[in-house]
């Protein structure tokens, strides 16, 4: 499996949109992202660096593969 990069929240919520999830609304510190004919929301927190374990997580409940995320982030 590869490494995760560290990344900003923001890097992360704009690499879930490529994904096809959406921002559904700000709360605090967090970013709530939705997809239509998924149950699961993403928190994700928007901090200057989101911890691997905690993207790690995101991409777990996002019903995608380490591998799926990191090719969508290369084809910025």
């Amino acid at each position: 499996m590869p490494p995760l990069p560290i990344m900003s929240g923001q890097d992360v919520v704009r690499v879930f949109e490529k994904l096809g999830w959406e921002v559904a609304r700000r709360k605090g510190s967090h970013i709530i992202m939705v997809r239509q004919g998924y149950i699961a929301t993403l928190s994700i927190p928007a901090h200057k660096e989101v911890a691997r374990g905690t993207l790690r997580g995101l991409i777990r409940s996002a019903d995608l593969t380490v591998d799926e995320f990191n090719h969508a982030l290369r084809n910025k």
